[in-house]
């Protein structure tokens, strides 16, 4: 088995992270992440990781929190996200660095590229923490700018469900799925399973994004080698 890209990085949802329970972490869900990670770096890919915090924490939650605090507080939450899954990818043998792009130094490292970089080189999994370290930005767009930063060859859009649809599967069983869409596609349907700047940035820098179900069997290993699954969004 060989494998398409070098170099990716891996958007898992928050929520993904939580199973069942929608909130939290499932020891028994990040374990097969762990497993999934494992064998896509056995086949000598290059990962770095973008955890969402929506298992913690999303927006503001129904209250009047000001914007800027509550998108602080998300980032927080994608912060102990990370550290859960660098934890369950070290006891699996898988040497691992968090960075953050807020100032966390007695946990994690500051996010700089260069040595983010030399990470990756020496085969070491990065996960990429706290998004843009900006407010109003979600991690989507901090998954597409880590991408176009490290030159990642795809932008993997690991969900809870299997793709891309015209509406919500959950709620509409006559959804339709999209095998293929452009960059402008997904603009202009207004699509939501990844959002506007995120998909700019990946257009701008001709970054392709596979979004995919990561409850799927060996789903990462199949994105990885170029099989097909899910959605692929190209120019």
């Amino acid at each position: 088995m060989r494998n398409q890209y070098k170099r990716v990085i891996i958007k898992l949802s928050g929520e993904a992270l939580a199973g069942a329970n929608g909130t939290g972490i499932n020891p028994q869900v990040v374990n097969g992440v762990v497993e999934q990670i494992k064998k896509v770096k056995e086949l000598g890919v290059e990962i770095g990781i973008i955890i969402g915090g929506g298992n913690f924490w999303r927006g503001r939650q129904g209250t009047e929190m000001d914007r800027t605090t509550a998108d602080h507080m998300g980032m927080l939450a994608t912060v102990m996200n990370s550290l859960a899954m660098q934890d369950a990818l070290e006891r699996n043998g898988i040497p691992t660095r968090v960075q953050t792009a807020l100032t966390i130094t007695r946990v994690a490292e500051p996010y700089i590229l260069r040595k983010a970089l030399k990470h990756l080189e020496h085969g070491r999994v990065v996960i990429f923490a706290c998004g843009t370290g900006n407010p109003y930005f979600s991690t989507d767009t901090g998954a597409a700018l880590r991408a176009a930063e490290i030159g990642a060859e795809v932008l993997l859009l690991a969900k809870n469900i299997d793709g891309i649809y015209d509406s919500d599967p959950k709620v509409n069983p006559n959804a339709k799925k999209f095998d293929n869409l452009t960059y402008l596609d997904f603009i202009s349907k207004g699509l939501k399973a990844m959002d506007t700047t995120a998909i700019t940035i990946c257009m701008e820098n001709k970054i392709p994004v596979l979004a995919f179900g990561l409850d799927e069997e060996d789903s990462l290993v199949r994105a990885v080698t170029g099989q097909k699954i899910g959605t692929l969004i190209t120019c």
